[in-house]
Protein backbone atom coordinates (compact mmCIF):
# COMPACT_ATOMS: atom_id res chain seq x y z
CA UNK A 1 0.00 0.00 0.00
CA UNK A 2 1.32 3.43 -0.93
CA UNK A 3 1.92 6.25 1.47
CA UNK A 4 -1.02 8.63 1.97
CA UNK A 5 -0.22 12.34 1.75
CA UNK A 6 -2.19 14.27 4.42
CA UNK A 7 -1.74 17.59 2.56
CA UNK A 8 -4.06 16.51 -0.29
CA UNK A 9 -6.85 15.45 2.08
CA UNK A 10 -9.66 17.47 3.58
CA UNK A 11 -9.84 18.35 7.25
CA UNK A 12 -8.66 15.58 9.55
CA UNK A 13 -10.22 14.97 12.97
CA UNK A 14 -7.85 14.20 15.85
CA UNK A 15 -8.54 12.72 19.27
CA UNK A 16 -6.20 12.58 22.26
CA UNK A 17 -6.32 9.10 23.76
CA UNK A 18 -3.79 9.32 26.57
CA UNK A 19 -1.41 11.83 28.15
CA UNK A 20 1.27 10.49 30.44
CA UNK A 21 3.66 12.41 32.69
CA UNK A 22 7.09 10.84 32.53
CA UNK A 23 10.06 11.62 34.75
CA UNK A 24 13.78 11.35 34.16
CA UNK A 25 15.87 11.25 37.32
CA UNK A 26 18.99 13.39 37.04
CA UNK A 27 21.63 14.57 39.50
CA UNK A 28 19.60 17.61 40.60
CA UNK A 29 16.26 15.80 40.94
CA UNK A 30 13.54 14.83 38.47
CA UNK A 31 12.91 16.28 35.02
CA UNK A 32 9.27 15.96 33.99
CA UNK A 33 7.95 15.75 30.45
CA UNK A 34 4.71 14.59 28.85
CA UNK A 35 3.98 11.93 26.28
CA UNK A 36 0.76 12.01 24.24
CA UNK A 37 -1.02 9.33 22.23
CA UNK A 38 -3.27 10.70 19.47
CA UNK A 39 -5.35 9.20 16.63
CA UNK A 40 -6.17 11.10 13.45
CA UNK A 41 -8.73 10.26 10.77
CA UNK A 42 -10.97 11.66 8.05
CA UNK A 43 -14.12 9.76 9.20
CA UNK A 44 -14.13 7.97 5.83
CA UNK A 45 -11.76 5.02 6.33
CA UNK A 46 -8.43 6.82 6.81
CA UNK A 47 -6.87 6.49 10.26
CA UNK A 48 -3.42 6.83 11.86
CA UNK A 49 -1.93 7.09 15.32
CA UNK A 50 1.07 8.94 16.68
CA UNK A 51 3.08 9.47 19.83
CA UNK A 52 4.70 12.73 20.85
CA UNK A 53 6.85 13.72 23.81
CA UNK A 54 7.72 17.21 25.02
CA UNK A 55 8.14 19.37 28.11
CA UNK A 56 4.67 20.92 27.60
CA UNK A 57 1.37 19.07 26.98
CA UNK A 58 0.25 21.12 23.91
CA UNK A 59 3.63 20.61 22.25
CA UNK A 60 3.47 16.85 22.91
CA UNK A 61 -0.02 16.72 21.36
CA UNK A 62 1.14 18.73 18.31
CA UNK A 63 4.06 16.34 17.78
CA UNK A 64 1.76 13.32 18.12
CA UNK A 65 -0.70 14.75 15.57
CA UNK A 66 2.13 15.35 13.08
CA UNK A 67 3.38 11.78 13.59
CA UNK A 68 -0.16 10.40 13.15
CA UNK A 69 -0.67 12.32 9.88
CA UNK A 70 2.48 10.70 8.47
CA UNK A 71 1.20 7.23 9.47
CA UNK A 72 -2.26 7.29 7.84
CA UNK A 73 -3.63 3.98 6.52
CA UNK A 74 -6.86 3.10 4.68
CA UNK A 75 -9.24 0.64 6.34
CA UNK A 76 -12.32 -0.83 4.62
CA UNK A 77 -15.55 0.67 5.95
CA UNK A 78 -18.77 -0.80 4.55
CA UNK A 79 -22.03 1.01 5.39
CA UNK A 80 -20.60 2.49 8.60
CA UNK A 81 -19.26 -0.84 9.90
CA UNK A 82 -16.49 -3.34 9.17
CA UNK A 83 -16.94 -6.02 6.47
CA UNK A 84 -16.45 -9.02 8.78
CA UNK A 85 -15.42 -10.14 12.27
CA UNK A 86 -11.70 -9.74 13.08
CA UNK A 87 -9.27 -10.02 15.97
CA UNK A 88 -6.23 -7.78 16.30
CA UNK A 89 -3.24 -8.50 18.51
CA UNK A 90 -0.22 -6.58 19.68
CA UNK A 91 1.86 -7.75 22.61
CA UNK A 92 -0.50 -8.86 25.39
CA UNK A 93 -3.30 -6.67 24.00
CA UNK A 94 -6.07 -8.26 21.98
CA UNK A 95 -9.11 -6.57 20.46
CA UNK A 96 -12.11 -8.48 19.07
CA UNK A 97 -14.25 -6.50 16.61
CA UNK A 98 -17.69 -7.57 15.34
CA UNK A 99 -19.64 -5.75 12.62
CA UNK A 100 -22.87 -4.16 13.82
CA UNK A 101 -26.18 -3.71 12.06
CA UNK A 102 -27.41 -0.16 11.43
CA UNK A 103 -28.54 1.32 14.72
CA UNK A 104 -26.16 -0.74 16.86
CA UNK A 105 -23.97 2.23 17.61
CA UNK A 106 -20.38 2.34 18.72
CA UNK A 107 -19.99 -0.23 21.49
CA UNK A 108 -16.32 0.00 22.40
CA UNK A 109 -14.27 1.46 25.19
CA UNK A 110 -11.43 3.92 25.55
CA UNK A 111 -8.78 3.77 22.86
CA UNK A 112 -10.79 1.48 20.57
CA UNK A 113 -13.73 3.89 20.59
CA UNK A 114 -11.52 6.85 19.64
CA UNK A 115 -10.06 4.95 16.66
CA UNK A 116 -13.50 3.90 15.43
CA UNK A 117 -14.82 7.47 15.69
CA UNK A 118 -12.05 9.03 13.62
CA UNK A 119 -12.13 6.13 11.10
CA UNK A 120 -15.85 6.72 10.47
CA UNK A 121 -17.06 3.37 11.84
CA UNK A 122 -20.44 3.99 13.49
CA UNK A 123 -21.87 0.48 14.06
CA UNK A 124 -19.53 -1.97 15.74
CA UNK A 125 -19.11 -4.09 18.84
CA UNK A 126 -15.52 -4.27 20.09
CA UNK A 127 -13.96 -5.78 23.19
CA UNK A 128 -10.43 -5.20 24.42
CA UNK A 129 -8.93 -8.28 26.08
CA UNK A 130 -5.66 -8.58 27.98
CA UNK A 131 -3.52 -5.47 28.20
CA UNK A 132 -5.12 -2.24 29.40
CA UNK A 133 -2.14 -0.25 28.15
CA UNK A 134 -3.59 2.31 25.68
CA UNK A 135 -0.51 2.16 23.44
CA UNK A 136 -0.84 -1.62 22.98
CA UNK A 137 -4.64 -1.39 22.61
CA UNK A 138 -4.29 1.16 19.79
CA UNK A 139 -1.74 -0.99 17.97
CA UNK A 140 -3.89 -4.13 18.42
CA UNK A 141 -6.96 -2.31 17.04
CA UNK A 142 -5.08 -1.03 14.00
CA UNK A 143 -3.55 -4.49 13.49
CA UNK A 144 -7.07 -5.93 13.28
CA UNK A 145 -8.38 -3.16 11.02
CA UNK A 146 -5.46 -3.64 8.62
CA UNK A 147 -6.22 -7.38 8.38
CA UNK A 148 -9.77 -6.64 7.15
CA UNK A 149 -10.57 -7.61 3.57
CA UNK A 150 -13.19 -5.71 1.59
CA UNK A 151 -15.54 -7.74 -0.60
CA UNK A 152 -14.22 -6.24 -3.87
CA UNK A 153 -10.64 -7.36 -3.22
CA UNK A 154 -11.80 -10.88 -2.24
CA UNK A 155 -13.91 -11.16 -5.40
CA UNK A 156 -11.02 -9.91 -7.55
CA UNK A 157 -8.59 -12.34 -5.92
CA UNK A 158 -10.89 -15.37 -6.28
CA UNK A 159 -11.95 -14.40 -9.80
CA UNK A 160 -15.64 -14.94 -9.04
CA UNK A 161 -18.58 -12.62 -9.53
CA UNK A 162 -20.64 -11.43 -6.56
CA UNK A 163 -23.53 -13.76 -7.52
CA UNK A 164 -21.23 -16.81 -7.62
CA UNK A 165 -19.79 -15.85 -4.23
CA UNK A 166 -23.29 -15.48 -2.71
CA UNK A 167 -24.29 -18.85 -4.18
CA UNK A 168 -21.30 -20.55 -2.55
CA UNK A 169 -22.16 -18.95 0.80
CA UNK A 170 -25.82 -20.07 0.56
CA UNK A 171 -24.81 -23.68 -0.32
CA UNK A 172 -22.54 -23.91 2.72
CA UNK A 173 -25.20 -22.60 5.12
Amino acid sequence: MGRIDPENLGPLKDKVIHINRVAKVVKGGRRFSFSALVVVGDENGLVGFGKGKAAEVPEAIRKAVEHAKRALVKVPVKDGTIPHQIRGEYGAGKVVMLPGRPGTGLIAGGAVRAIMEVAGIRNIVAKSIGSRNPFNTVRATLNGLLKLKDSESVLKRTGKSEDEQQGAVNENA
